[in-house]
This record gives C-alpha cells, structure tokens and sequence, in this order.
C-alpha cells in the first residue's frame, strides 16, 4: 500500500516551545516538491512522547490538511496504554490519515502474548490500515518476528516498521509472513540493503534533509537496481550515521534549522545539539549536498 521513501517527519517548535504551523506546512510542501513517498506524523522523530493528546491529534490533523491529498499521511499513534492507542489511532483516522504508525508499548514492557494483543485490540477496534513498529532500543520491548507472523494475519495490520537494523530479522520476518505484511526500514544505515532484500521501503529520519536523494535511492532499491542504489545511498551514508550523534531527533532538528526551514524549538528533556556535534552534523549535510 505504500513504498519509497516515507520521511519520519520533525514536529517545528519555535524556541519556547510552541507548535509552529506555518513551518509545518513550509516542510509539507518541501517534501511534495521533493518526491518523498509518504508522510509519517507524530512519530519519534515528530517528538510524540512530548505531545499531549490534544496536540498529537492537531499536528496529525494539520498534515493531511496541508498534504490535501497529494502524498499520503501515516499518523503515529502508538502508546504504552492500549485505551490511548485505540484513542489516537480513531483521532488520526477522523482527521483523515491514510494509515497508522503504532510502536510497541514502551516502559512496561510487555511479554509477546501481551504485544499480540494490544495490537489486536487496536486493529479491531479502529479498522484504518495499520503499521507496526520495533524499536527496542528506544522501547525495552523486542517484538519477535512469531509475534509478528500471528499479527500478519489481522486484515488491517499492513506492514511493520522493523528498526532493529538487523537484516537476518528482516529476512524472517518476510519468510514468516510471506507477503501478508510489508516490511519497512526504521534504520537509515541498512535500509538500501533491507529493501533489495523485499522491503517496500524506508521510514527515514535521513529524509528529513535529503528528501529527494532518499527517494531517489529508495526507488533504485525497489526496482532492484543494486549497483544504482549503492552510487545514490553512498553520499547520504555520513548523514545516516550523524543525525544520530546525539538522540534523535536533536540533530535533525539542528540541521533543518541550518538549511532554514524551522526555528530551533525543541522540548525538554530533549536539548538543542551541543555545540562539539554541529561541525558533524554540518559536514554530513555538504557531503549530502543539502548545504554547500
């Protein structure tokens, strides 16, 4: 249902804080214009963990009005307590997203019977498509690829965001579900490579700076062109590994107010990148391109 390059989009804050509509929508129109796949609202990198629910729902709400139906909008809509993932997931689709983006409950760490059914509860109680997400490293929860191969089978549960990195758990996770999900990059370094291997694409945080090098380099892989593909991800290897200095997305944040599309807001606990890290980031986005 979807493919390419989907970015994992920045929520604009102004330097106190406050949402900033006007760059929102400055972002929005970058990435149409700039051949990005999908728009991916409120996930990690859109700072959703410091979002209150009425604000989760406007920022969701505000990507589809500005996308006005030219690129489709993912809502991330995930939480550690299932009520409020059912809630998020109803408040995306009446503000009409294309799809839902749901990580695996963090903190409370629930067993693999427990994940089965908390997202079981949500696909039958919202009946919008739904992506699954992994991402133990930021959750304390692994979702294993059985676990995965059970959840296929749900009509609305259409794909899963695995960010583990680990191309041994992309292929079983292909093998296990056997084209009734579609598998998704959540690791920018290993995404070329997971796609070759059959995924449909890549939730980015890359895509950020680089929308259009990463749809170009998305699309290679999809069609199977290797060699292409590895000529197009090559310049954007530093930006994969330096939006990542400091967590996420601090840097990214960082580099899209250095190429002018944001103001510099973010909120705590997260802290604006220190200042040893901005030469990193800054070289990355001139390998890339992005700056000169």
């Amino acid at each position: 249902m979807f493919h390419g390059s989907m970015v994992a989009l920045v929520t604009p804050m102004r330097a106190d804080g406050a949402l900033d509509w006007e760059s929102l929508e400055r972002l929005v129109e970058f990435h149409v214009e700039n051949g990005t796949d999908a728009l991916v609202a409120v996930g990690t990198t859109g700072e959703s963990a410091t979002l209150d629910h009425r604000e989760h729902c406007q920022v969701i709400r505000r990507v589809v009005e500005f996308a006005a139906g030219r690129i489709p909008v993912i809502g991330g809509t995930g939480a550690n307590s299932t009520t409020e993932a059912i809630e998020l997931t109803r408040c995306a689709m009446e503000a009409g997203a294309d799809a839902c983006l749901l990580v695996t409950p963090y903190y409370n760490k629930p067993t693999q019977e427990g994940l089965y059914r908390h997202f079981r509860a949500v696909a039958d109680a919202v009946p919008i498509p739904q992506i699954l997400y992994n991402v133990p490293g930021r959750t304390a929860v692994d979702m294993l690829p059985e676990t995965v191969e059970r959840l296929s089978t749900i009509s609305n549960i259409i794909g899963i965001k695995e960010a583990t990195g680990d191309l041994e758990r992309g292929r079983e996770i292909l093998e296990r579900c056997d084209g009734r999900l579609d598998l998704y990059s959540g690791d920018d370094s290993s995404a070329m490579e997971l796609i070759l291997l059959g995924a449909r694409g890549d939730i980015s945080v890359t895509a950020n700076v680089a929308p259009a090098a990463m749809h170009q380099m998305c699309a290679a892989a999809l069609a199977g062109e290797r060699e292409r593909a590895i000529l197009l991800d090559q310049p954007l290897r530093d930006l994969h590994r330096e939006l990542f200095i400091e967590s996420s997305p601090i840097p990214v944040k960082w580099a899209l107010h250095e190429m002018g599309l944001i103001p510099p807001g973010i909120r705590l606990p997260l802290t604006p990148l220190a200042n040893g890290c901005k030469e990193r980031v800054r070289q990355a986005l001139r390998s890339a391109g992005v700056l000169e």
